[in-house]
C-alpha cells in the first residue's frame, strides 16, 4: 500500500476514519474521501489536522461522471458507501436502490475505465439470505462485484461481508448509552433479537486482507460470535449502576429480523476455512482460476453460520464492549 493513491467512497463514515487511520500508519500516498456531505468533510479533515495525504472530493456515486474523474490515477478502491439503515431502506426502496446496486455499478464501471488494480466492497450479514430491502440491495450489490471479474479486465473485484460495527453512527450502543445518562428506561425492540458485531479495527484488517489476497470474485467473511442485544443494554445499565431502569421492547421495526446470518445454507457449501479469522464464500460457477486458488483451503462443515447459534454469554458480551472502549 506504499505510495498507492486510495478512494474511499463514503469515506467520511466509521469504515473511513478508520481505514484512513490504518493507511496513514502504512505510509499510503494519496487518500481520496469520496462523499456527499460537505460538513462531515470539513469535520474529518479537522480531524485529520488537515493531512496532506488526504484529498476531500465532494461527489454522489449515483454520478457515474463524478466517480469517473475521481477513480484517475487510483490504485485501490474501497467501496463503503451505502445507504445503510434498514427502516429508511424500506421507506424509501427506490433510493436503496440507485445507492447500492446503480452507485455499486458506476464504481465497476469507473474502476474499469481507470484500470484500477482492485475494488474492495463492503457488504452486511444482511446480504446473505435477505429478507429486507437493504439486505436485497447489497447482495445484489454483491452479485455486480462477483460478474465484474468476468469481464476483459484487469481490475479485480472483492467483496468483505461483516457484522455490525461496534458503535458506529447509528447503532445500539451509542443510543443505549445516552438514554442511560439521561436516566431513561432503555428501549430494545425484540428481547431476543441476536446480531454478529465486529470492532473498526478488525473490519480494516479484514479489508486490508482482501486487499492482499484476494483473487478476484470471492467474499471475505470475518469469524466473530454475536450477542443479544439485551445483553449489551444490561451490561451497560449495570456498568453505570443504574438499577432503576427498566429494559423497554417497542416491537421489531420493519424490515428487521430477530437474528442475522452471515454464511447461508446455500453459500456454506462453496465456502472454505481461509485461516483462523475468516472464511471465505466462492461463487457457484467457475471464474476462471479462482476455484483453483482456493483448491487447498479446507471446506467449512456446518450448514450456516448465523447469530442466533454463535452467541456469547453476558459476561462475553461484557469483555466485548470492555476491549472496544465503551465501558
Amino acid at each position: 500500500m506504499i505510495n498507492k493513491t486510495i478512494l474511499i467512497t463514503g469515506g467520511t463514515g466509521s469504515w473511513g476514519y478508520a481505514l484512513v487511520n490504518k493507511l496513514l500508519e502504512m505510509n499510503s500516498g494519496e487518500i481520496r474521501i469520496f462523499s456527499r456531505n460537505e460538513a462531515l468533510q470539513v469535520e474529518m479533515k479537522q480531524h485529520f489536522r488537515n493531512s496532506s495525504q488526504l484529498k476531500f472530493i465532494i461527489g454522489d456515486i449515483r454520478n457515474k461522471d463524478e466517480l469517473m474523474l475521481a477513480c484517475q490515477g487510483v490504485d485501490y478502491i474501497y467501496h463503503t458507501a451505502a445507504l445503510k439503515h434498514v427502516p429508511i431502506c424500506e421507506q424509501q426502496p427506490d433510493m436503496a436502490f440507485k445507492i447500492n446496486v446503480i452507485g455499486t455499478q458506476h464504481v465497476i464501471d469507473a474502476a474499469i475505465a481507470n484500470q484500477v488494480s482492485k475494488v474492495i466492497y463492503v457488504s452486511t450479514d444482511k446480504a446473505s439470505n435477505p429478507s429486507n430491502t437493504y439486505g436485497m440491495t447489497k447482495a445484489l450489490g454483491e452479485r455486480l462485484i462477483i460478474h465484474a471479474n468476468e469481464k476483459n479486465t484487469a481490475t479485480k473485484f472483492i467483496s468483505v461481508r461483516s457484522g455490525n460495527v461496534l458503535g458506529s453512527t447509528g447503532s445500539v450502543i451509542p443510543i443505549f448509552k445516552r438514554q442511560i445518562e439521561q436516566n431513561l428506561d432503555v428501549t430494545i425492540t425484540d428481547m431476543r433479537m441476536t446480531r454478529f458485531f465486529i470492532a473498526l479495527e478488525e473490519a480494516v484488517d479484514m479489508l486490508l486482507t482482501a486487499t492482499e489476497h484476494g483473487f478476484g470474485g470471492e467474499i471475505f467473511v470475518s469469524k466473530m460470535p454475536a450477542c443479544k442485544i439485551s445483553n449489551i443494554a444490561e451490561v451497560l445499565m449495570e456498568q453505570q449502576e443504574k438499577s432503576d431502569l427498566q429494559l423497554i421492547e417497542t416491537g421489531v421495526r420493519p424490515g428487521e429480523t430477530l437474528h442475522e446470518m452471515l454464511i447461508s445454507e446455500c453459500e456454506s457449501e462453496t465456502s472454505i476455512h481461509f485461516d483462523d479469522k475468516y472464511f471465505v464464500i466462492l461463487p457457484n460457477f467457475p471464474i476462471m482460476g479462482l476455484q483453483e486458488h482456493y483448491e487447498r483451503f479446507e471446506r467449512v462443515s456446518f450448514d450456516k453460520y448465523d447469530s442466533e447459534h454463535m452467541l456469547m454469554s453476558k459476561r462475553e458480551t461484557e469483555k466485548m464492549l470492555r476491549s472496544g472502549g465503551f465501558l
